[in-house]
């Protein structure tokens, strides 16, 4: 399959809310867990909507779309690093140095689409856009599992998808979450 990727610029929302759908991805969250915490969960599904939708309107876009045609049938967000409080209160997700990285957080793929490569483009396709971005590397906070577990679970993404676009480990929080970068600047000879 052929898939197409756009950075979500505010002349898409109409695409992103048909592919979240009435409960707006996972559990109502509308991509603004890594932004506020769980609070998202004890606010009405429309605020977290309305909330991501002025992200959205502010720019620059905070991750990509994906396409089957004109279907939308994927998103991750990605974005500088500093755009997202939560992630240096998480527990696996910490700073690990001084890089200004940006980070995918997050992805979302439409039922009847999993298992088809849209997470492994969405990789590839938010690589493409944090270098555009001129990005000194991209970190993920995947989980690294040998067994499938529920698609909630897995909204961080798999390691070996990341593993496999060279994605190195630079911290191990856990044994079953890794922090993996890919540099896009060359380390500088000695």
């Amino acid at each position: 399959m052929k898939y197409t990727a756009h950075p979500l610029t505010p002349d898409l929302w109409p695409q992103l809310e048909e592919l979240f759908g009435k409960v707006g991805a996972c559990n109502g969250c509308w991509c603004m867990y890594w932004r506020i915490g769980s609070e998202y969960t004890l606010r009405p599904r429309d605020e977290n909507r309305k909330a991501f939708r002025s992200v959205v309107k502010k720019g620059p876009p905070p991750g990509i779309l994906l396409f089957a045609d004109d279907l939308p049938v994927g998103w991750a967000q990605v974005t500088p690093r500093t755009n997202l409080d939560r992630l240096e209160r998480g527990r696996f997700t910490k700073q690990v140095d001084d890089v200004p990285v940006w980070a995918i957080t997050c992805f979302f793929v439409r039922t009847g689409w999993r298992g088809k490569g849209v997470m492994s483009a969405l990789i590839d396709e938010a690589v493409k856009f944090a270098k555009k971005n001129k990005a000194p590397a991209l970190e993920a906070y995947p989980m690294k599992t040998q067994t499938r577990r529920s698609n909630s679970g897995m909204y961080t993404g798999v390691a070996s998808s990341f593993e496999r676009r060279g994605f190195k480990t630079v911290a191990l929080p856990a044994p079953h979450r890794p922090t993996l970068r890919l540099s896009f600047r060359k380390a500088k000879a000695a």
